[in-house]
């Protein structure tokens, strides 16, 4: 999961750019970067950290221009290192930059292609430089001194008939605009927008529409699966379907965890689906658990409170806000190690005591992946004198890993894989253990647009709807993600960054 935005403007685009990523930070706490481009030069910052860190007044004045795109990232599969932030760039042809959301499923088949076919060298471990060199090399093709939106486009069919796996993509091209595409099913988030001034129309491309909102932009909408949209420098908007047999299956875990409240995803209300959840998590305790005795619900800040609140409210029982959250600690499930992550929960939430003793009390989260955060939380609230504690997710059980540029664990170590709710009911300390049902998950989030027939809920069913996952594929990513190999990453990280240029 990562962030991306992109705009063409009518003068500068670096405090847009920066503010932007400010709101899709959520989406990527290891690094930041932003390209712009004036009179045939680029202009690029970009560093491991976080928005407010990577940018001081110095690189912002030096990020000219009236176009650029920018980037949040957390890393998936690959390393952590300042060499791979992005905005990534390839010199020729014209000169392309590019930032990308997602995960190439096919990336080491790619990169031998371009080395041994394309003539191209790849320099990081990332997917994300593969992809622009794949479309670097398609737009050269035509081997044309100058280009048109006919040939931008073709290049992005190349791209797509190459790629596969779940991304979406907004790219700089050297003196003709700018470029942004989804994958052919949908699964990463793109929209773009529109804000009209007196010399003329500007236009954004952002992972969610959070980032119209904030710039003041009017969403037009998210790019369809397939689609490809370019914005020429002097604001010419043209837009294509570039996929031969496009289909919408947009990721289910946007929709529980990933996004924010206030984006709208596919037509969805991000907010309304997860009311929705929480109504259909207090419909199923009331059909398997009539006389349940719960007496407060209690939801894990932040993602939570939406399901929660509106849970309680179906149930007729008290709803109380039972932890205090310290905003300056990152997601714990995207963090390299289980310690770090067991210490970052201390950390993250400290408990109001009076809301949990004496009480039988009913904790809810949007997720449960590995167990490390839930199972800390429910010894607190029993810490705290709570007499039972009970635990509801608005989501089903995450079974299996995500491949689409979600960085959840290996198989082996997410708590559900292999196991019963009773078996993770006894893991995590929990009293009793209730899971959103998968069907009522996808009717939450396809009410707010029936037109959604289907998603991408591989982490909850196993089904990768790209339909090309093979057991190899996933046995080679379970061996990438797992805890022992993440931290022989991050040292070799850490030994890499210690040679890299000062900041």
């Amino acid at each position: 999961m990562c962030g991306i935005i992109g705009m063409v403007a009518q003068g500068p685009v670096n405090q847009a750019i920066y503010d932007g990523l400010t709101v899709l930070q959520h989406r990527g706490q290891d690094a930041a970067g932003i390209m712009t481009w004036e009179d045939g030069r680029l202009y690029l910052r970009k560093r491991n950290g976080l928005v407010r860190d990577v940018f001081r007044t110095e690189h912002m004045i030096q990020l000219r221009g009236h176009i650029g795109i920018g980037h949040v990232r957390y890393p998936t599969a690959g390393c952590a290192s300042n060499a791979e932030a992005q905005p990534f760039y390839v010199n020729s042809p014209y000169g392309i930059s590019l930032a990308h959301n997602g995960n190439l499923i096919n990336a080491e088949e790619l990169k031998r292609e371009l080395f041994l076919e394309d003539l191209r060298h790849i320099n990081t471990g990332s997917d994300s430089e593969i992809l622009l060199n794949v479309f670097a090399h398609e737009l050269a093709s035509p081997g044309k001194l100058r280009i048109s939106e006919d040939e931008i486009f073709a290049a992005v069919a190349g791209v797509y008939r190459r790629c596969k796996g779940g991304y979406a993509a907004v790219a700089m091209i050297n003196g003709y605009g700018m470029l942004a595409f989804r994958d052919p099913h949908g699964i990463r988030p793109v929209c773009f927008g529109q804000r009209d001034t007196p010399e003329g129309p500007e236009y954004l491309v952002a992972s969610e529409s959070v980032a119209m909102d904030t710039l003041g932009f009017r969403l037009i909408r998210e790019l369809d699966p397939g689609e490809a949209i370019f914005v020429t420098l002097d604001g010419h908007l043209y837009t294509r379907q570039c996929a031969v047999a496009p289909m919408n299956r947009p990721c289910l875990f946007e929709y529980v965890y990933l996004a924010r409240p206030d984006s709208i995803i596919d037509n969805v209300a991000v907010y309304k689906a997860r009311l929705r959840m929480g109504q259909r998590l207090a419909a199923k305790i009331e059909r398997v658990w009539p006389d349940h005795d719960i007496d407060v619900v209690i939801p894990v800040p932040d993602t939570s409170r939406t399901s929660g609140l509106e849970m309680a409210q179906h149930l007729g029982v008290k709803y109380r806000e039972g932890f205090i959250k310290n905003r300056y600690i990152g997601r714990t499930f995207i963090m390299p190690g289980q310690m770090q992550r067991q210490k970052s929960v201390r950390q993250k939430l400290n408990p109001i005591g009076l809301e949990f003793k004496g009480k039988n009390v009913m904790l809810v989260d949007d997720s449960i992946v590995r167990g490390t955060t839930c199972g800390q939380i429910i010894e607190m609230a029993r810490e705290e004198g709570a007499r039972k504690v009970y635990f509801a997710s608005a989501a089903p059980p995450v079974r299996y890993p995500n491949v689409y540029g979600i960085d959840m664990p290996s198989a082996g170590e997410l708590i559900a894989h292999g196991r019963s709710e009773d078996d993770v009911a006894r893991l995590i300390g929990a009293d009793r253990l209730v899971y959103q049902d998968l069907d009522d998950l996808v009717q939450a989030v396809q009410q707010g647009n029936r037109r959604l027939r289907g998603f991408d809920a591989s982490c909850f069913d196993g089904e990768y709807v790209t339909g090309d996952v093979t057991k190899a594929y996933l046995d080679a990513l379970d061996e990438q993600r797992n805890d022992a190999a993440k931290a022989t990453r991050h040292s070799a990280d850490a030994l890499i960054d210690l040679h890299s240029e000062p900041d």
